[in-house]
């Protein structure tokens, strides 16, 4: 898996700060663009982050190159709305020369199960060329791919979206490979804001455990990853 953060609006806690200054401002925008210059955007980001003014936040976004991994992912990224995808398309883009699949590492662990799974990925491929070999196009043939198939997409969100994508996808009960990618995409836009990410996690992070009886048991674990990540 390889996640790459392409782009970003330019000082996204400035730019984010001016917003909120502006709603409990008469200054006009030109001035109040020379007096946040030289103001504590620390101080004042705190403030509007605690007392829940994150509609803000949604004036910065981060747009992501994430390579290597499954369409199980995908298909679960997607789900969150307020955002922009481009996804390598299965109907311009054949497999037939190069069909990768990503393995859970259960699987990988398990002689029998990596048997399995090396076999039957090589029969989709199989199948999958003779289908292009026969003339049928590319976005028909593609039906008999499995999720396990590797792809790559582009993902932009807005900062407000992101500190909600976390809050689920960082979470030790999301599923492993959407977590992994969830993980790397929290420590690179904690480099470039880390006033706005720095309580960004699993739901645990900030409060109590919001699942309940399927709460995982490693609240303490989990905060202690979080708090450190870099």
């Amino acid at each position: 898996m390889n996640v790459t953060l392409i782009e970003h609006t330019p000082n996204p806690e400035l730019t984010v700060a001016f917003a909120a200054r502006l709603c409990y401002s008469p200054t006009s925008i030109d001035k109040l663009r020379e007096k946040m210059a030289t103001s504590d955007i620390e101080s004042f980001l705190d403030k509007i982050m605690s007392l829940g003014h994150h509609s803000v936040l949604e004036h910065a976004s981060f747009t992501f190159g994430i390579e290597g991994i499954s369409r199980v992912t995908t298909h679960q990224m997607v789900r969150h709305r307020i955002a922009s995808f481009s996804q390598q398309s299965q109907r311009y883009v054949p497999q037939g020369e190069e069909f990768t699949s990503i393995m859970p590492d259960t699987i990988a662990e398990n002689p029998e199960a990596r048997k399995i799974f090396v076999f039957m990925s090589e029969t989709f491929h199989k199948a999958y060329a003779q289908l292009i070999e026969m003339g049928i196009p590319a976005e028909d043939a593609r039906y008999i791919l499995p999720n396990a198939t590797e792809t790559k997409i582009i993902m932009t969100m807005n900062a407000r979206e992101l500190l909600h994508f976390f809050s689920l996808r960082c979470c030790q009960r999301a599923q492993w490979e959407i977590r992994e990618m969830s993980v790397e995409i929290l420590r690179l836009v904690k480099r470039i804001a880390p006033i706005i990410f720095r309580q960004a996690g699993p739901g645990c992070v900030g409060g109590p455990c919001p699942e309940g009886k399927m709460c995982c048991g490693q609240m303490d674990e989990v905060r202690e990853f979080y708090k450190s990540l870099e």
